[in-house]
């Protein structure tokens, strides 16, 4: 099963690469343990994990005001999880994405 969803490329998570050049984030799936995110980091991309760090997010309601009128939504709750790889280990994000 495939818990990690996608790489996470925010200006947040370039700063963390940029002073540590061994961390990388993943939005995983809610259900996902830190050890089934570990094997399939490990998996997919043929490094050596270290450690794993999830967060949860709550969804947020949310409003603006717009000509229309009142606008109402929300935000999805999700989990990020911070895999710390190996030293000399690295993972090439952009690698598979085509032009």
């Amino acid at each position: 099963m495939a818990f990690i969803i996608k790489p996470l490329v925010t200006e947040k998570m370039t700063k963390i690469t940029e002073k540590r050049p061994n961390m990388y984030g993943f939005l995983v799936r809610p259900e996902a343990n830190k050890v089934e995110i570990q094997k399939e980091v490990e998996a997919q991309f043929n490094v050596t994990v270290e450690s794993v760090n999830t967060m949860r997010y709550a969804g947020k309601r949310s409003q603006r005001y717009t000509k229309a009128g009142l606008v109402r939504g929300h935000k999805s709750a999700f989990k990020k999880a911070i895999v710390t790889l190996k030293e000399g280990d690295e993972i090439d994000i952009y690698s598979n994405i085509e032009q």
